[in-house]
């Protein structure tokens, strides 16, 4: 093995530090030149074959120790390393140095979910996105002649100047970061995001993504990483985007349904109650029953009467709720009018549906609305959890 691979290294106190492997090929040279030596000297043939027995010893610990007979121990007792050991195993040099590599312009940070995000963003602390982008920065206050040289662009970058944030949305407007989180089982454990810099130290992820990172936040931490070259920035935008991931590559399905705080407040907006105020009233419109509403006329879940027009110009009354009609309303035409209770698995069909009948980008803006709605209704629902909601059994 090259010197460079095994090196000696003086301590502060004089004394050397060395690589396991020079003592074992010490150990070699010193029983081979030992063997030499014997045999000029035209020892017995019984120390001769104890010297050649030593030196394969000596040989097959270099390679492997501790593989035959006992390990040969250094100064604190402990299992010197061999050839083998460099390349075998978790910390060897396959797992270690090839297979995966420590990078530059990446960080990592604890995630927090972020409500307000569109589905291909995320929310990138504003220090770490300068860290991260700063030869861009430093390279753009240059051109812009903000600074009149890199050095002092690199000065700037580090002194954290005004001009240096402005500077860094810009540069970051069309640049998009991949996250990961480990552990990675399928190809939708690395994603592509539009980054948003935000305050704070903590990196948001979108609540519709966790399913395909099997996030959640009780703690879990992402990888940031930014792809530097052209084609790499190309790729991520076109193949890695999330938006352009919905579908698991196992099954076909959607992974982005809506779950959890979103379900409750769709299912609550879609619920019908009987005996609530206002029911059985008939409406114009849309904006009638709204309208009604606001007024404290009607619940949200009281089954009421509207007038509907379809395109062939015929009108009837549709029996349905206002809650359906506020949930219909995000909802593009294609779909038609859906009046059923929206659970968590008919939110499910409503996205493989979408996702059949539109593109990419309108799906997902249809379920950022179902988001955005589902947060809201499930806020002002009001619904909690009370020590009566726990039935104890006789």
């Amino acid at each position: 093995l090259p010197p460079e691979l095994r090196p000696m290294v003086q301590l502060d106190g004089g004394r050397f530090a060395t690589s396991d492997l020079n003592d074992l090929y010490r150990r070699v040279i010193n029983r081979n030149n030992r063997l030499k030596r014997l045999m000029d000297l035209g020892a017995p043939e019984i120390i001769i074959r104890n010297e050649k027995r030593m030196l394969q010893e000596a040989v097959d610990a270099l390679i492997d120790n501790g593989r035959r007979g006992r390990p040969i121990q250094g100064s604190h007792n402990h299992k010197l390393k061999s050839l083998s050991d460099l390349l075998r195993g978790k910390q060897g040099r396959f797992r270690q140095n090839l297979l995966g590599k420590r990078v530059d312009y990446s960080g990592r940070s604890v995630i927090v979910v972020g409500p307000e995000l569109k589905m291909h963003e995320c929310g990138l602390p504003k220090r770490m996105a300068l860290e991260l982008f700063k030869p861009f920065v430093m390279h753009r206050l240059a051109v812009l002649g903000i600074a009149p040289n890199i050095k002092n662009a690199k000065r700037m970058v580090e002194r954290n100047r005004a001009e240096v944030w402005d500077i860094l949305e810009d540069v970051i407007k069309d640049r998009p970061v991949l996250l990961n989180r480990a552990p990675t089982l399928h190809r939708l454990g690395i994603q592509a995001f539009m980054p948003v810099l935000i305050e704070g130290n903590a990196i948001q992820i979108h609540p519709l993504v966790c399913s395909a990172f099997n996030a959640d936040f009780d703690g879990d931490q992402m990888a940031v990483h930014v792809p530097l070259s052209r084609m790499a920035v190309l790729e991520a935008k076109e193949a890695m985007l999330s938006t352009h991931n919905m579908l698991s590559p196992a099954s076909g399905d959607p992974l982005v349904a809506p779950t959890l705080d979103m379900v409750m407040g769709c299912y609550y907006l879609t619920d019908i109650r009987e005996d609530a105020q206002g029911e059985g009233l008939k409406f114009f419109d849309f904006d009638e029953a709204r309208i009604a509403h606001a007024s404290e006329l009607i619940d949200l879940q009281a089954r009421i009467q509207v007038r509907y027009i379809d395109g062939s110009d015929h009108e009837g009354w549709l029996e349905t709720s206002l809650g359906r009609l506020i949930f219909n309303e995000i909802l593009p035409d294609s779909l038609g009018y859906k009046n059923s209770l929206m659970d968590r698995y008919a939110l499910k069909d409503l996205t493989a549906e979408l996702y059949r009948t539109s593109t990419n980008d309108e799906t997902s803006e249809v379920l950022d609305k179902v988001k955005s709605l589902g947060f809201h209704y499930a806020t002002v629902s009001g619904i909690t959890i009370a020590i009566n909601d726990i039935q104890v059994s006789n």
